[in-house]
């Protein structure tokens, strides 16, 4: 079986993409951890997108358990070919969707609050929006991100999507902080369009790739 030979570089490689990509989106949290980042400090807003990585995390092993009852099906050519077209297109409509966001800004308390409500904050508001979990669906399909019955493979596999999403939360949190005299809040947008054009040109990539039978990742 093909999941059989997927290497640990393989999995921490892919892991990580997916961990960023599924965290770089501006939604509601990334608007409340850069708002919390200018107002509050930058460990503020960065246990607010740990809250959010740890929510991110629990998505991503509730689809891994998922895909894992269907993997005799999944394991099939014909099977993985078609889930990384539906993949791409989900992803490239995700990337869309991203591009054409606009970012509402969250009134934020004056009162900083402990970190560990901060955190709890940013873990609620990511997982109220149970959707995410077609978002790494799609992920899991386009990157064949597909963690083997190995249990030391399947926790690297999930540490490496937390740790993805920490790198982002970690470097936004450091960009926002070092630019706090000149950070403008409508720069949001422009952060999601960049994001989203390229998605949408990974998953254009992707679709080329499966199409024409190449592997790009």
């Amino acid at each position: 079986m093909w999941f059989e030979h997927v290497t640990l570089l393989d999995l921490t490689v892919k892991g990580l993409i997916v961990g960023i990509v599924a965290s770089a989106p501006m939604g509601p949290v990334g608007v409340l951890t850069i708002q919390r980042t200018l107002n509050k400090g930058r460990w503020y807003g960065l246990v607010t997108g740990l809250g959010a990585a740890i929510s991110d995390i629990l998505y991503a092993i509730l689809t891994g358990v998922g895909m894992s009852f269907v993997i005799e099906f999944i394991e099939q050519p014909r099977t993985m070919y078609i889930l990384q077209l539906v993949g791409s297109i989900l992803l490239f409509a995700f990337g869309l969707y991203t591009f054409r966001t606009k970012p509402q800004l969250r009134l934020t308390s004056h009162n900083k609050g402990t970190l560990a409500r901060n955190c709890s904050t940013g873990f609620l508001v990511t997982v109220s929006n149970p959707l995410i979990i077609f978002l790494f669906i799609a992920l899991f399909a386009r990157f064949t991100f597909v963690v083997p019955e190995h249990l030391g493979q399947q926790i690297l596999g999930y540490i490496s999507i937390f740790l993805g999403a920490m790198l982002w939360w970690y470097g936004l949190t450091y960009i926002v902080d070092k630019l706090r005299t000149s950070f403008k809040m409508e720069r949001i947008g422009l952060i999601n369009r960049i994001i989203g054009v390229i998605v949408m040109v990974v998953s254009i990539l992707g679709l080329l790739s499966t199409l024409l039978g190449l592997t790009l990742y």
